[in-house]
């Protein structure tokens, strides 16, 4: 395969803002309005996925009504 095909190639990102554990019976009462406390604090950067894996961190940006996330190091390379 040459370079400029796998160019096009689209990659599902994700990213993750946090985690958190429940037990079953909690996943069973969870209805609309429930929240779900993240083991993550307020301001603390994001993980940045792509095919299940670490590609970057970043911070949470508004965009408009949107929200984005702003690169701010790259996984395996020290951050400035």
């Amino acid at each position: 395969m040459k370079l400029g095909q796998i160019k096009d190639v689209r990659v599902p990102i994700e990213v993750v803002l946090g985690g958190a554990t429940v037990s079953v019976e909690q996943l069973q009462t969870m209805g609309e309005g429930t929240i779900i406390e993240l083991t993550a604090l307020a301001g603390e950067p994001v993980e940045v996925r792509a095919g299940g894996e670490l590609v970057a961190h970043g911070e949470v940006v508004v965009i408009d009504e949107n929200f984005g996330v702003r690169v701010t190091g790259l996984a395996g390379h020290r951050e400035a």
